[in-house]
């Protein structure tokens, strides 16, 4: 039976109903504000004192389907504070473009006297965060691992970020996401707190002033973080501050690949 759409039927009602009518494939595909080759640099500071250098950049997995992005995070601190407290930290997750859920985070992390080497994979059919764990200096001690439950669909520290950065973001808002850290499923409330002119390397801009609410716990340490975001069509994290017991960490996005944005794969 065909169907039939009166004539008294407003132009707007009618544009709606034939929305409906179209398969969702054959619609016009989503903006991402990032896509694979982006790099992102930042200058970390601690306190006044210049600490480091973090890049992160976005690649396309080959020969997976459907397509899986990955994030790679570098973090190495410079100069005095090497002497003191030498960082040399490597991340490695793999999300979905499409839904933004993390599938996979491996991290190399050595900070001072602490080296571990940690894969979290994220299964999405059994609900199941698993973790492992080990100290690559001590062969002699036994490696970690854990499982615990997660919803169907979770963020990393990583992901979390491009998460956000998918999100439309207003003034007063709230954004909800799960982040998991392989122990334990955090329900991280980030707050649109207010749209601000900041100045930048790369000049003043625009920017929406975010503060993910349960610090505690998820980053292991009691404290404070703030983001800002551009108020433009990239979504950048332009700064990250934050305040903890050993003081105020401060990384400032100082350059990024010229990549436009690309259109996300269809659902």
């Amino acid at each position: 039976m065909g169907i039939r759409i009166r004539t008294t039927v407003g132009i707007g009602s009618a544009a709606l109903l034939l929305a409906t009518l179209i398969p969702r494939a054959a619609q016009q595909p989503e903006l991402l504000p990032f896509s694979p080759g982006e790099t992102l640099t930042f200058d970390v500071t601690w306190s006044v004192f210049p600490a480091g250098q973090v890049t992160a950049t976005l690649a396309r997995v080959e020969g997976r389907s459907p397509e899986v992005y990955e994030v790679i995070v570098s973090a190495r601190s410079q100069g005095f504070v090497s002497v003191l407290y030498p960082v040399d930290n490597e991340l490695h997750s793999l999300f979905d473009p499409r839904t933004l859920c993390s599938i996979q985070i491996q991290k190399k992390i050595n900070e001072g006297r602490r080296h571990r080497e940690t894969r979290i994979v994220f299964d999405p059919i059994k609900k199941l965060a698993i973790l492992d764990e080990r100290d690559p200096r001590d062969a002699a001690a036994p490696p970690k691992h854990a499982e615990n439950e997660i919803p169907e669909c979770v963020e990393d520290v990583v992901t979390a970020f491009y998460f956000v950065r998918r999100k439309p973001l207003r003034v007063g808002s709230q954004i909800r996401l799960p982040i998991n850290d392989g122990a334990k499923t955090y329900d991280v409330s980030v707050e649109v707190q207010a749209r601000e002119q900041i100045e930048t390397p790369l000049g003043r801009r625009a920017a929406f002033r975010v503060e993910p609410k349960v610090f505690r716990g998820l980053y292991k340490r009691p404290g404070r973080m703030l983001i800002w975001f551009s108020d433009d069509e990239q979504r950048l994290p332009l700064r990250i501050k934050a305040s903890v017991s050993m003081g105020t960490i401060t990384g400032t996005l100082k350059s990024v690949s010229p990549v436009l944005p690309s259109t996300a794969p269809g659902r």
